[in-house]
């Protein structure tokens, strides 16, 4: 199902119609796009189906998040999706808008 945009983060839960990889991207937005327990919930998300590459580009995106540019690039190259951009709305946009 797709996302309609901008998401709605006004709930205490994401959309159970959701995917995970949309639910890791509900949480990141719901917590501002920074660290905090939004940010740990959207992680376990991901870690939780490594190696399918949406949940992968959504790691890529935690890790941004998290200032951790190395590890970023890595989940983004297994997702086969490398990263241009350092600007972490921007690139939350660009995945909502793609899975």
């Amino acid at each position: 199902m797709p996302v309609t945009l901008p998401m709605d983060v006004s709930q205490t839960e994401p959309p159970t119609t959701f995917s995970p990889p949309q639910q890791a991207l509900w949480w990141l937005k719901k917590g501002a796009l920074v660290l905090g327990p939004e940010w740990e919930k959207a992680h376990g998300i991901c870690q939780a189906s490594e190696g399918e590459a949406a949940h992968d580009w959504v790691h890529g995106l935690c890790h941004l998040i998290e200032n951790d540019p190395g590890n970023a690039a890595y989940w983004f190259r297994r997702a086969g999706r490398p990263n241009s951009t350092n600007d972490i709305a921007a690139l939350w946009q660009e995945i909502a808008e793609s899975i």
